[in-house]
């Protein structure tokens, strides 16, 4: 028996959520210890609450499996999911070197996630606007994050 047509449309939503929950599994086991360590920082005053960025995440990571199935449902595998699987790896990748105090480091890799994401919004919105725009609440906060993480590197 095949499956019907709804169900081949959501059949690949699994697949993004896992991909975007192994990002956010790696950046939790790196930053087991963050909470504390991230009080102990000398901050600027604007700096979020540590309280804050596990629910911001976890809307943000939401919003950034379903923009990719959103393009996968268009075309499946393009280019512009290679720019996705792109900035992934670059969001993984940023969170071990800060939690490990290395500031400059992880704003260097900030700022190549940073680029990425903009790449990934202008590829997507070719394809799907509505895909796009849902990124567009993980741009700002990577921006936001960058500029932190700027200040912090320099404060500490």
């Amino acid at each position: 028996m095949l499956a019907s047509p709804a169900i081949r449309r959501f059949a690949a939503l699994p697949l993004f959520v896992v991909a975007v929950a192994l990002v956010a599994t790696v950046g939790s086991l790196a930053s087991a210890n963050a909470s504390s360590d991230y009080l102990a920082l000398a901050k600027p005053g604007w700096a979020p609450p540590a309280w804050l960025f596990g629910p911001v995440w976890t809307l943000l990571y939401g919003m950034i499996a379903v923009s990719g199935w959103l393009v996968w449902r268009v075309r499946g595998w393009t280019p512009a999911l290679g720019v996705y699987a792109v900035q992934l790896v670059l969001n993984a990748a940023w969170t071990p070197f800060f939690a490990a105090g290395q500031y400059g480091l992880a704003f260097g890799g900030i700022v190549l996630l940073w680029l990425a994401i903009i790449v990934n919004v202008v590829a997507f919105w070719r394809l799907r606007r509505s895909a796009a725009l849902l990124l567009m609440p993980y741009l700002l906060w990577v921006s936001f994050a960058a500029a932190l993480n700027a200040a912090i590197w320099q404060l500490n």
